[in-house]
């Protein structure tokens, strides 16, 4: 009887997992190709059409359609974007060198770059307006991929990592607007940890990994500091590298076909 209930439990699960893989979530997620396709290694075709269609190994497809390569007028708004980004990063470092991520410091060091260091006023208000211009343009690319219905099948997944990226840039357009340390950083600290306060359950856990602490102070100024030069760009840069690739593989920045 036990080894009946082990078989049956077995077989449900099976089903169950069939049911899942033939979702039109997990189509979108994992295309043909995939390694977690069923059936996939029956062929040593199979085989090296998964490598083919690997993102680690080819951020292009190795095919692409001859309209997913066309200039158009609304390449210019995901371009743009990514070239904003690659402006951000260069100015950025320019910035670390002059910049110091403690509470006595941080104020100061943002003055000088206006006074004391050479072409620092430039290079400051170019991150600073690349950074609303990037907010802006993500956002008016998504408006237009969803106007033209772009994520529908079999774009679903792309447009989840569309949002997914749209959220990483507010969160690193937030994280910077508070390294200058001063009075408006440090209501905007005290608004959005007040925020992450209210998650349910975890409430007070979220709001005291934010701090680094139970009140603002120069620990929470570095872990934001950190957020916005290291993990916010390392988690960005994976996920605009799907990005591509997917936009590559589903046909294009057109509308559905």
């Amino acid at each position: 009887m036990a080894n009946g209930d082990k078989t049956s439990l077995a077989d449900r699960v099976g089903e169950v997992g069939e049911r899942v893989r033939a979702s039109q979530a997990w189509e979108s997620i994992f295309r043909p190709g995939s390694p977690f396709k069923k059936g996939y290694t029956d062929s040593p075709r199979n085989r090296s059409y998964v490598i083919m269609n690997n993102v680690l190994y080819h951020l292009h497809p190795v095919k692409v359609k001859r309209h997913g390569v066309r200039l158009s007028y609304t390449l210019c708004l995901g371009g743009l974007s990514f070239f904003l980004f690659i402006l951000l990063t260069i100015t950025g470092i320019f910035l670390m060198f002059y910049y110091r991520p403690t509470a006595p410091a941080a104020y100061v060091d943002i003055e000088a770059l206006s006074t004391s260091v050479a072409f620092g006023s430039l290079v400051r208000n170019m991150h600073r307006w690349g950074a609303h211009l990037m907010v802006l343009t993500v956002f008016l690319h998504m408006s237009r991929v969803f106007y033209h219905g772009a994520y529908k099948p079999p774009r679903e997944f792309n447009w989840v990592v569309g949002v997914v990226l749209l959220l990483l840039t507010l969160l690193l357009s937030f994280t910077g607007y508070l390294l200058p340390w001063d009075q408006l950083a440090l209501w905007a600290v005290t608004v959005g940890t007040n925020m992450g306060g209210f998650v349910p359950v975890f409430g007070d856990q979220v709001k005291f990994v934010l701090l680094g602490g139970v009140e603002v102070t120069g620990a929470t100024l570095l872990r934001f500091y950190v957020a916005h030069v290291l993990f916010l760009p390392f988690i960005i840069v994976i996920f605009m590298a799907v990005h591509f690739w997917r936009v590559r593989k589903d046909g294009g920045i057109s509308g559905p076909l």
